[in-house]
Order: structure tokens, then C-alpha cells, then sequence
């Protein structure tokens, strides 16, 4: 693309290690390299401060949104008050939308999972109706529906729901992350969507550790004679952190498990659980948290803080037992790390990703002595790791990397502002 346009990216968060975050990470780069020039707006930011705008009531931790959020989704009424609140809120997003539009000359929206999963119902309608009232052209990257989340299907807003996530506007063309999500949105709604894998950066290998990382295990209380079990999701139920736990008690060899971030959205009750069930089984477990964040800092009490990039070359396997997944960023980065990989046969790797060959010590559903015996048998002749996660990494670099990112990206900005000479 020769001619640069300003893309602007909204999304309620664009801040942490989070999957929407790392992929719109990677879109604004690949863009750039287009000539595009990108903006964001959201409810917390940590991008160039001169190319954002920060509103905190976008943010879905906002405590009026939380609040809000908390009774649109425990009850099937709403009252009088309530849908003043969603009203006055909306009206407030919109007028700093218009701002944004106006302030950095946006050509076109790109909106990151809020016109997807109702965490932030007074944005996305907010959204929905700016679009209707300046035809805006639009990119809707969803990444998750509100269908795929048990917690969102009783709610008294139903209607806003329907209007709003996602919303059906001739201006918008619509990006789903895998092909089961294509085939629902257009069942549920009669949208049609393009399919963009997430992807990683596969042209370029990642770069050796450093002097920073000489510590990491000791920071992170890895002993010298125990294996380093990666975890690298948020502690929530559908990562299936359990099946993990199992692994390392049934292999009876000396391994640490070592979950890199927190809980997130979804509460601290199975984080609760996971640390008790850890406690039974008498397998050591950390919660790493506080010290792998999106990038290298130092904690209050002096610290090091490591970026989860920092920490993959270090571990001996990488768990990802999830039970749901949108796509699966860890499984792309422990094969992007070149690390073998224990995977659970959940229903998108199973569609889109199994069946490009991909070498993995899978399961189904639950943990089989032959699970455990390959995991044994990994850990004891590194050597057999090797072929596997080499030819994982060619794989990916043909079905994953930036180059296919770029190619589809070309074709819907094409589609958005016609063919550039």
C-alpha cells in the first residue's frame, strides 16, 4: 500500500500480556510497515502517548462499568435507573469517540473484541451508533462472542446485546480469529467475516537471553535440579490449569509448575482453587504474576520484573491443557520458542490448528499414562524435542507468521478505500 491512512484502534484495554492486546500489537506493526499511520483509544494505554487517548470509563475495570456490568449480567430485569446509567455513560463515550475522530483525522476504526464480548456494554453501543451516524468504514477484530461465555447469556440486556456485539452495519467488515467462530457469527446473525489467524513474527527468530535473564530461574524459585513447567496464561477456569497439576504429580520426577500471569477478569475463586488442589497434590506451584508483565521493570521491594519473552526460553515443557480457546497465542509462542508442548484437544486447535501437522504431546480431555510416559520421555532425551519443535516452527512459519498477516491485511485495506496506485 503506497498511500498511508490513519487507523484508529479502540478496544477497552491496550495495556497487558493479554491475547487482544498482543495481536493488536502485531497488526499496528505489520500496518505500519504498510505506511499506515495508527492511533488508539482506550480505558488504559500504554502506547505513545502522543497517538492516544485515554478515556477511563472505556476501560471495562472502571468502577462505574464494573458496577454497571455486575447488574446487567446477575439479573433478567433492568430497572428505570439502570438503562439511564447505560444511557448517560454511552452519550459520554460517544462525545470522546467524536473527539478521537476528529483530534488524529482517523480514516478508518479498528475495534479490538469491544463490539464482541460485552465486558463494556455503554462502548459498544457507543461504537455501534457512531458508525451508523458517519458510515465510518470499520474493522471489527473479534476475538471471543459473548455465545462462547456462559457468564453472558443471563442479562437484561438483551437488546443492546443484540444491537451492539457485534453490530450488522454495511460500513463494518467483520475478522474472526478461527473458522468455528465464522461459521456461528453467521449462523447467530447472518454476518459474514474474514478468517485472520493469530500469528507471531516467524520471519525473525527470537534473540538469545541476555545478561537480564541470568537469574530468571532462581527469581522465579526454580531449583537447579527440577524442571521448568511453563504455564504462560491468566489463571482462569477454561486454561485447565488442573491438568497440569496432574501431569507433574503422576510424572514423580522432581518439576515445578510456574504460572506467569493472574487471574485477570474472571475473579480469584479459581485461582483459589488451583492453589488448593496444588497444596493436595503436593506439587510445587508459582504464581508468577508479579514478576512477568508485559515488560521489564523492578517491583517495589526491588525485583526484577520479567517480560513473558524472557521467560520462555528457559522452560523444559509448556503446558496449555485449556478447555477454550479463541485461537491459542501460548501454543504459537511456545512453537515460536521452540519448546515442546503439552496441549489439551480443545475444539479450535482441533479445527484449525491440529490438521496442519503440528508435533505436540497431546491429549484428550484428561490425563493418560500415555501422556505422562511422552512427557517422561521428553524430559529425559532432550535430543527427540528437537525435530519436533523444528518442524513445528517451519509449520508455523507457513501458516502463522507476519508475511500471511500482511497479505490479508493488504486485502482488506483494499477492500476498505479500493485498489491505491
Amino acid at each position: 500500500m503506497k498511500q498511508s491512512h490513519r487507523i484508529g484502534f479502540v478496544s477497552t484495554r491496550f495495556e497487558s500480556t493479554d491475547g487482544v492486546s498482543l495481536e493488536t500489537e502485531k497488526w499496528a506493526h505489520v500496518l505500519e510497515g504498510l505506511g499506515q499511520e495508527c492511533f488508539y483509544f482506550a480505558g488504559l494505554c500504554n502506547r505513545a502517548q502522543e497517538r492516544s487517548y485515554v478515556v477511563e470509563e472505556a476501560h471495562f475495570k472502571h468502577p462505574e462499568i464494573l458496577e454497571l456490568h455486575q447488574q446487567i449480567f446477575s439479573s433478567d430485569r433492568r430497572t428505570l435507573g439502570l438503562t439511564r446509567q447505560i444511557y448517560t455513560l454511552k452519550e459520554h463515550l460517544k462525545e470522546h469517540l467524536y473527539s478521537f475522530i476528529r483530534k488524529f483525522g482517523i480514516e478508518l476504526l479498528l475495534v479490538e473484541n469491544a463490539l464482541a464480548i460485552p465486558l463494556n456494554i455503554p462502548l459498544g453501543i457507543a461504537l455501534t451508533e457512531l458508525i451508523a451516524e458517519t458510515g465510518m468504514k470499520t474493522i471489527a477484530h473479534h476475538h471471543d462472542f459473548f455465545w462462547e461465555r456462559k457468564r453472558f447469556l443471563v442479562n437484561c440486556a438483551w437488546d443492546y446485546i443484540d444491537m451492539a456485539f457485534p453490530p450488522h452495519l454495511p460500513p463494518i467488515r467483520h475478522v474472526v480469529i478461527n473458522s468455528a467462530a465464522a461459521s456461528q457469527l453467521s449462523l447467530r446473525t447472518g454476518i459474514s467475516a474474514a478468517i485472520i489467524p493469530n500469528v507471531m513474527d516467524f520471519d525473525h527468530p527470537p534473540p538469545q537471553p541476555d545478561d537480564y535473564t541470568s537469574n530468571l530461574r532462581a527469581d522465579l524459585q526454580v531449583a537447579p535440579d527440577e524442571y521448568f513447567f511453563l504455564q504462560p496464561t491468566r489463571v482462569v477456569r477454561r486454561k485447565g490449569i488442573e491438568h497440569a497439576i496432574e501431569l507433574i504429580k503422576r510424572l514423580d520426577m522432581k518439576a515445578r509448575l510456574v504460572i506467569s500471569h493472574a487471574s485477570g477478569d474472571e475473579g480469584d475463586d479459581y485461582e483459589k482453587r488451583v492453589r488448593e488442589y496444588a497444596e493436595m497434590l503436593d506439587v510445587p506451584t508459582n504464581f508468577a504474576g508479579d514478576v512477568v508483565q508485559d515488560q521489564r521493570s523492578m517491583t517495589e521491594d526491588g525485583r526484577k520484573v520479567y517480560s513473558l519473552w524472557d521467560v520462555y526460553p528457559f522452560a523444559d515443557l509448556v503446558t496449555y491443557p485449556s478447555l477454550l480457546e479463541g485461537f491459542g497465542n501460548a501454543f504459537l509462542e511456545a512453537v515460536y520458542y521452540r519448546k515442546p508442548i503439552l496441549v489439551n484437544n480443545y475444539t479450535i486447535y482441533a479445527l484449525d490448528i491440529k490438521p496442519k501437522g503440528f508435533h505436540t504431546i497431546e491429549f484428550d480431555g484428561y490425563i493418560t499414562d500415555r501422556t505422562v510416559q511422552q512427557v517422561r520421555e521428553i524430559l529425559l532425551k532432550p535430543e527427540l524435542a528437537k525435530p519436533m519443535t523444528e518442524h513445528n516452527y517451519q509449520l508455523a512459519q507457513q501458516f502463522f507468521s507476519f508475511s500471511v498477516l500482511e497479505r490479508q491485511l493488504r486485502i482488506l485495506l483494499q477492500a476498505c478505500f479500493g485498489e491505491e496506485n
